[in-house]
């Protein structure tokens, strides 16, 4: 199962994003089930979550769905660089 369920997952994630190259996929596996650590590019990370949420918990889905026929948990963690100069400044 190992390669099948991280090729599914790299194969999914490199059509939804713009820099394919950059996806990098590491798979470890303890009592809590197996976990894919999903490196990406920081420009592909909205396209990956998607408004809301809705593409990433469509791709953990499918991945759940893998997993429960071959009696795993699969879990997803996205690994993205926070951007340069962007985002919210922390309250203090």
């Amino acid at each position: 199962m190992q390669n099948s369920d991280t090729a599914l997952l790299e194969t999914i994630l490199r059509a939804i994003v713009d820099k394919p190259e950059k996806v990098g996929i590491e798979r470890s596996v303890d009592e809590m089930g197996v976990l894919f650590k999903v490196k990406l590019d920081e420009e592909d990370a909205g396209a990956v979550i998607g408004k809301g949420g809705s593409t990433i918990a469509a791709v953990r889905k499918i991945m759940s769905i893998v997993g429960m026929k071959n009696n795993a948990r699969l879990n997803i963690k996205l690994d993205v660089p926070e951007r340069k100069g962007g985002g919210r400044k922390p309250s203090h």
